[in-house]
């Protein structure tokens, strides 16, 4: 078939449908629930000693120096101790204003300095076999107050007393500690990147499996440790953007996607605008969907390149980085990460900070 063919087929067959217009919301919604269930499903299996480290990337979240963390140990008899970080911790244009202070109280947190030992953190403690509440209140801490938009922003750390590495299922789309700083690339000349290439050459193999081979071997990762929502979208934390990829069968088509901005108002000056930038890029195109902005590029399933979905992937994490901010220069609405999404730096409703104690 011609390249011509593939692409009238493609159209006809629903490419330049919207692909991606399931509900960014429920995406993200779902992406907590399993990081919640798995965090939930962990904490009864570990032994007294142990530890469990989470935090907001910095990083990807632009916090600087500020570390947002929850750290978890297992005491003995089945009890679990939680610590939240306190301002005494954060830079002072990081801190937490008193509504964010009330929100941690609520969710069932003591002050600093009221659960013995917790120092300058928050503190909580409960029971294995209460699991899932703690894991419910972590979730909550790490999504509502400290600004996490997604699992796929927090690293984690599963160690015991010795800070020995414990090994444990993955927590969702939460990034394992010592891969912090792999990110994506098709850069890395070595065997495993070979193996990988040499693997999805195979037609006999279906296209999702050599399309999950690709994404697991530039994430750094295995297959079995990729995160599939219940779109069938592979999710990846990519710097301070989120690209997902979609396979589909008919036409077999591979699609990568990226959210630039959400709760924007479309407008005509939008959809010009939008139509200007597809226009003047080389392949793929932006448009909006109900309230949010997205970007596409498809890599065509039959006669399968694994570089192309390597570039694809790359190319969209660049284009994702880029737009976000110029668009929501122009239009307003939300970028997945952006200064709406970080935790509060501002004054409270009545122009006092809580201060370092809280």
């Amino acid at each position: 078939m011609t390249a011509e063919g593939a692409a009238s087929e493609a159209y006809e067959g629903g490419l330049l449908d919207e692909p991606t217009t399931a509900d960014l919301k429920a995406k993200v919604t779902q992406a907590w629930r399993e990081f919640a269930a798995a965090l939930a499903g962990l904490l009864p299996n570990l032994e007294p000693g142990a530890h469990i480290d989470l935090t907001l990337d910095p990083t990807a979240s632009g916090t600087g120096t500020a570390v947002y963390s929850v750290s978890i140990r297992v005491l003995p008899e089945g009890v679990v101790e939680a610590l939240a970080v306190g301002n005494a911790a954060l830079p002072q244009e990081f801190r937490m204003d008193r509504a964010a202070v009330a929100d941690l109280v609520a969710l069932g947190w003591s002050p600093p300095g009221v659960l013995p030992g917790s120092g300058d953190s928050f503190g909580l403690r409960s029971l294995q076999d209460k699991a899932a509440q703690v894991a419910t209140i972590v979730t909550r801490t790490l999504r509502d107050v400290h600004g996490a938009p997604h699992p796929a922003f927090l690293v984690y750390l599963v160690h015991d007393e010795d800070d020995e590495p414990i090994e444990s299922t993955p927590l969702g789309t939460a990034r394992h500690e010592p891969s912090i700083e792999a990110g994506l690339s098709v850069d890395d000349d070595d065997a495993a990147l070979d193996a990988a290439l040499a693997a999805v050459t195979d037609d006999v193999v279906p296209l999702e499996e050599r399309v999950r081979t690709v994404v697991a071997t530039m994430s750094k990762t295995t297959v079995d440790q990729l995160q599939v929502d219940a779109d069938g979208d592979i999710g990846i934390r990519a710097g301070s953007a989120m690209v997902f990829v979609r396979v589909r069968d008919n036409p077999p088509l591979v699609d990568v996607f990226s959210p630039i901005l959400t709760e924007v108002e479309p407008t005509e000056q939008l959809y010009v605008k939008l139509s200007e930038l597809t226009n003047r890029m080389p392949i793929g195109r932006l448009y909006c969907a109900q309230d949010t902005v997205w970007a596409s590029i498809p890599v065509f399933g039959r006669n399968f390149q694994a570089i192309h979905l390597m570039l694809a992937m790359q190319v969209m994490t660049g284009l994702a980085d880029e737009l976000d901010d110029r668009l929501h220069g122009e239009f307003g609405g939300k970028r997945f990460f952006g200064e709406g999404d970080k935790p509060s730096a501002g004054k409270s409703d009545d122009g006092h900070r809580p201060g370092m104690y809280l």
